[in-house]
């Protein structure tokens, strides 16, 4: 059953497939007079709510007359508060989707079951698992088990193994090739196994991949890119692979990508909250863009021929931070895919496929930052001829994503200087202000509110998590954990933006720490003194100002002084062994671990 295929030169199947007919998508799978209408009422939804929001804001800050730190703020607002909003829709879309109405899987991935039916594999795929600087133990440790789980379907002989190192380091280098060497002779089978390492890192990630599409594309329809913390279960990907092949048309698919038990409490607490928030924030998301979909660069079933023809990326124009290489590459390619006429698609369901959390905080900043960087890189994309306009939708809100960042930190450093100017006016609408405050919040955490009552809603969904109990407790704490992170994150990624306008900041691309392990409060502090000078500032000034808006701020600006010791506390071992101990922020496989993960756990520990 595991009979590997006759290499061939591959003859893309969608020049076969010709147009889809009009008024439909480019893979027949969804009217687009229908998309057209989901679209403008997901506009209406944001721009009736952020006109209410922004008129209440209004007749706060105009108490007793405008002034200019009044105009910085509500400008402040309008930048920032965009993003919430629309998560919020989101995720009451999603719910509705999930728990609302019975063709909900349907309305979102009309593919979806095309995946379901047996029908015999005829396409090629690579597994690619991308290197720079890894543990290459670890990395070739999830793929062969992602092989063994690929050979367990009887669909294993359509799918070949590469390894594209970006390695730097000698050592590590001689180790990827000695490792590769092995397996491939365990295999003993020619081509099944193959390594390359690059003398550069020209491109990144992105380059690394496009390498490889222009020396060995020709031999496959499709390629699963994986990162050195991936893995996926065979079912998955087999089943990924049939509604690709299904419909010639769709060019990118993925489903969604969930952590992986871990030992850290950081990476523990953090997985828990975006396993809940993620599905209905997608879900809902995923009903109105449609074919226009988003690309996380991993964990994807992507089609070769129009990714190595139409998704070359540009060379940015200018000097560092934010000219040459494009550092965020995944939504780029995105949208020239949906250019070349192909869809991107979500699968908005959690179906095998895993990724690991940073372990702390820090190792979390740096990710957070380069994602920053590489967000804020698509200013210079946004002329690109020939997008579709919701993909041009897609780059302005993912930079919109960073840069309301710095407006939420200029908002709470103008915090004391309002209430100096507010003391004395009489009337002061302290009720609506209040209201505001309240209902934004709760606007805020609405992807998890919904993540969390979507799980309490399903039928034996709380069993999954270890128990009602365990999963209220742990949804406590991750609320928690959210504000103070959210403080953190959004103060860093204001530092770095300030830096990149100086040009002084500077984000490399190199191997990651994925273990838990603890911080000193030397690392901590070094990293994060600027947030408790800040958080003094707020903290001192409010106090003697006004006790009782210090009290209110508390969800926005605890973190800024907790920062170093919330740093410390969740890389602790021990309190990410206690977590462990009695399931606290388990996630679903820390309860029922499926086979893949409990192979990778045996080899870890062998």
């Amino acid at each position: 059953m595991n009979q590997r295929p006759a290499p061939t030169t591959f003859q893309p199947a969608a020049q076969e497939a010709g147009d889809a007919l009009p008024g439909l998508t480019p893979a027949g799978l969804q009217t687009i007079g229908v998309l057209r209408a989901r679209r403008l009422l997901v506009l209406v939804l944001n721009l009736v709510t952020l006109a209410g929001l922004l008129f209440g804001v209004s007749r706060v800050l105009g108490a007793g007359g405008w002034t200019l730190a009044d105009m910085v703020i509500f400008v402040a607002f309008l930048f920032g508060a965009p993003w919430t909003v629309l998560g919020f829709w989101n995720a009451a879309i999603g719910l509705w989707l999930l728990h609302g109405v019975e063709d909900g899987r349907e309305q979102v991935a009309p593919f979806a079951a095309d995946g379901d039916v047996a029908t015999p594999l005829a396409v090629r795929t690579a597994v690619l698992m991308t290197l720079r600087n890894e543990d290459p133990a670890r990395a070739f440790r999830r793929l062969r088990v992602v092989k063994q789980s690929l050979d367990a379907t009887g669909q294993g002989g359509w799918y070949d193994y590469f390894v594209l190192s970006d390695s730097n380091d000698p050592r590590v280098a001689a180790a990827e090739e000695a490792l590769a060497e092995g397996w491939a002779s365990e295999l003993g089978e020619s081509g099944r196994v193959t390594y390359r390492r690059r003398t550069d890192n020209a491109g990144f990630k992105a380059g690394n991949v496009r390498e490889f599409c222009e020396r060995w594309g020709d031999r496959y329809e499709l390629m699963l890119p994986l990162d050195a913390d991936s893995v996926m279960s065979g079912e998955a990907i087999v089943r990924l692979t049939r509604m690709m092949q299904a419909h010639p048309r769709l060019g990118i698919l993925q489903s969604l990508v969930v952590g992986m038990p871990s030992r850290s409490a950081f990476a523990r607490i953090f997985q828990f909250g975006m396993r809940h928030g993620m599905r209905p924030y997608t879900m809902g998301s995923a009903w109105w863009i449609g074919e226009c979909g988003p690309f996380w660069g991993h964990n994807a079933m992507v089609r070769i021929a129009p990714f190595r023809d139409e998704c070359h990326l540009p060379v940015l124009p200018g000097g560092p931070p934010l000219g040459g290489a494009v550092m965020s590459h995944d939504q780029v390619e995105a949208t020239l895919m949906r250019r070349a006429g192909y869809e991107v698609r979500v699968l908005p369901e959690e179906m095998g496929s895993w990724e690991e959390n940073p372990p702390t905080m820090l190792e979390f900043a740096k990710r957070d930052l380069r994602w920053c960087l590489g967000n804020l890189q698509y200013l210079k994309l946004l002329d690109l001829p020939g997008l579709k306009p919701m993909s041009r939708f897609q780059l302005v809100w993912a930079i919109l994503m960073f840069l309301g960042l710095p407006a939420w930190t200029l908002m709470i450093a103008l915090l004391p200087w309002k209430v100096l100017e507010d003391g004395n006016i009489a009337g002061y609408p302290a009720g609506l202000a209040a209201f505001l405050y309240v209902m934004f919040f709760t606007m805020y955490l609405s992807p998890k509110l919904a993540g969390f009552a979507d799980i309490l809603l399903t039928r034996g969904g709380t069993k999954r998590y270890g128990g009602t109990g365990r999963f209220i407790a742990s949804s406590l704490i991750e609320i928690v954990f959210a504000f103070l992170q959210g403080a953190v994150s959004t103060f860093r990624t204001t530092l770095f933006m300030i830096g990149l306008a100086f040009g002084r900041a500077k984000i490399g691309w190199n191997g990651q720490s994925r273990d838990a392990h603890a911080l000193s409060f030397a690392t901590a502090f070094a990293g994060l003194w600027p947030h408790l000078l800040f958080g003094l500032y707020i903290f001192v000034t409010l106090a003697i100002l006004s006790p009782a808006v210090l009290l209110w701020s508390l969800p926005l600006t605890a973190g800024y002084v907790l920062a170093i010791p919330f740093a410390m506390l969740t890389a602790a071992p021990a309190l990410g062994e206690w977590f462990v101990a009695r399931g606290l922020c388990g996630i679903p496989e820390d309860f029922d671990a499926p086979a893949e993960l409990v192979a990778i756990q045996a080899e870890t520990h062998a």
